[in-house]
């Protein structure tokens, strides 16, 4: 129940808001383009980040700022997707959320995701305290080579 409540809460919930706060929506061939690629790239990314996470460490990703809402994992998750980056699951769905962005092309919809981008910001920093007690040593190392978000980047 709680993998379904996600799924209609980040694939339509969010992108609803972001839809609310723009002004107009004009159809774009091209944008619309740029939208399908990146929901199928971000979606999917954060899919076998979610896959990978209750397979291989026995939990899932419901922690929301050190309330945890169902069990966590168990392993520290530090190879598949978490090899990319430490939050996959995030860079999956902003990139998703930016394909939205690039579909409806305003202000609104750019600020919505801004502010979303900004909470989950801080989610991160509250997770990384947690995951740092939890597993100690282990997991100063593994965010030592790994970045937060972006490959490479950040």
């Amino acid at each position: 129940m709680g993998y379904l409540m996600g799924f209609v809460l980040f694939v339509f919930g969010v992108p609803a808001i972001m839809w609310l706060f723009s002004a107009s929506f004009a159809f774009s061939v091209k944008r619309t383009a740029v939208f399908v690629a990146m929901a199928v790239i971000g979606l999917g990314l954060s899919v076998w980040s979610i896959v990978h996470m209750r397979n291989v460490g026995k939990g899932n990703p419901m922690d929301a700022f050190n309330h945890e809402v169902a069990p966590r994992t168990s392993e520290l998750m530090a190879d598949g997707p978490y090899a990319i980056c430490r939050n996959p699951m995030l860079l999956g769905i902003l990139m998703y959320y930016l394909g939205v962005v690039v579909l409806l092309w305003s202000v609104g919809s750019a600020l919505a995701f801004a502010a979303y981008a900004l909470i989950m910001s801080v989610q991160v920093s509250f997770e990384e305290k947690r995951l740092e007690k939890d597993f100690g040593e282990a997991y100063v190392r593994y965010r030592g080579k790994t970045r937060r978000l972006v490959p490479f980047v950040w």
